[in-house]
């Protein structure tokens, strides 16, 4: 089976995972800032902040903004379910916005509509890696006073006007799962410019709680006072994954250049194929990461065509069931139809593997099956 992603783990990266169990410090230690440093570095930010998942870096974010109950959070419904979910975690309320047709990506004129009196924060989700409208959501948001969030998940290494895409938004937020630009693991981040934000979040992955004693509520204990300030979660990053994730950070401009290398491939190999639409191209001002390459077929073929690659070896997957049409939000009141363009992508994505060591003839192999279960 050609899987539709997969990690790429080089000796390097199983040394420096030897090298930190060795250490003495497998949790709390100095790995996990180090990764920090580089991670700042490649997102173009003045901080970054690591987390043991993407999900937990929304969360943090989320609550770094200052999203409580009550409050609505502004983000597409093409996305995975903790984009939303994470607002529900803090009593708040998803909004869902639909997409452009083209990209996949929030729409901002929708978006622009369903703001209301209790929009805290905007997320426009980077989908498949290729970045958001990111000026234009800025924009936005600095009009509504809204805090700017980039679900960025997706998109570590992709660059918008010719900056790294997650130095644009108040706080950006990235997932190391196996599948996405590097790995840890499992392991998210936040990212921002801003130091009040990292602090928050930094509060928020250690329970609440910090040690730092220049915001000590009681400043007149020993060395050992630590004081609780707010609920947060363990969320922390412990030092094994944090050293995976400094020696992939050192291939990360390999691996997207080898990504787009096979996304250019495929749309030679995929060009011309009747019933096939292929994602946009980069342009020299919105360069994606290719975390996925979705294709588009006939929504009454979409089934057969998904079963007919499986059955052939070829890993497809389909990305993502709109959140607003899961079970668990139909029991929240949240209503199909309601956002018509997303429903009508997911009706018709595939998508295809994708990853850095993809050969040249594993591509081969999938676009000569792709383009008999179409004429099938």
């Amino acid at each position: 089976m050609i899987p539709y992603s997969t990690q790429d783990i080089r000796e390097a990266d199983i040394q420096a995972v030897v090298t930190t169990l060795r250490s003495g410090w497998l949790t709390q230690g100095p790995a996990v800032e180090q990764f920090e440093k580089a991670l700042a570095k490649a997102a173009g930010t003045k901080y970054a902040v690591a987390v043991n998942s993407g999900t937990a870096a929304l969360h943090a974010a989320y609550f770094a903004a200052g999203v409580k109950k009550g409050d609505e959070v502004l983000a597409p419904a093409l996305t995975f379910a903790a984009t939303g979910n994470a607002a529900l975690y803090l009593g708040a309320k998803p909004v869902f916005a639909d997409v452009d047709s083209t990209t996949g990506n929030m729409s901002v004129a929708d978006a622009r509509k369903k703001i209301t009196k209790k929009t805290r924060a905007i997320v426009p989700v980077d989908y498949a890696g290729r970045p958001a409208g990111l000026a234009a959501f800025k924009t936005l948001a600095r009009k509504h006073k809204l805090v700017f969030i980039s679900d960025a998940a997706q998109s570590l290494g992709a660059t918008y006007r010719g900056k790294p895409a997650g130095s644009f938004a108040d706080m950006s937020i990235y997932s190391f799962h196996p599948v996405k630009s590097i790995t840890t693991g499992e392991g998210g981040a936040v990212v921002t410019d801003n130091p009040e934000y990292a602090r928050l979040v930094k509060l928020f992955r250690s329970h609440g709680i910090t040690k730092d004693a220049a915001h000590l509520k009681n400043k007149k204990e020993g060395g050992w006072y630590m004081e609780q300030q707010a609920l947060g979660y363990n969320y922390r990053m412990p030092d094994i994954n944090a050293a995976l994730g400094t020696s992939q950070l050192r291939r990360l401009k390999s691996f997207i250049a080898k990504r787009a290398a096979a996304a250019r491939r495929y749309d030679r190999l995929l060009k011309n194929i009747p019933g096939l639409i292929l994602p946009p191209q980069d342009s020299a001002a919105n360069r994606s990461a290719w975390h996925l390459y979705p294709v588009r077929v006939d929504a009454a073929k979409r089934r057969a065509v998904f079963d007919y690659l499986r059955s052939r070896g070829i890993g497809v997957q389909v990305h993502h069931i709109p959140v607003h049409t899961h079970p668990h939000y139909q029991t929240l009141g949240y209503k199909k139809g309601s956002c018509p363009k997303v429903e009508r992508f997911y009706s018709t994505a595939i998508s295809i593997p994708l990853f850095p060591n993809i050969t040249l003839r594993q591509q081969q192999q999938v676009a000569r099956e792709l383009k008999k279960s179409l004429a099938l």
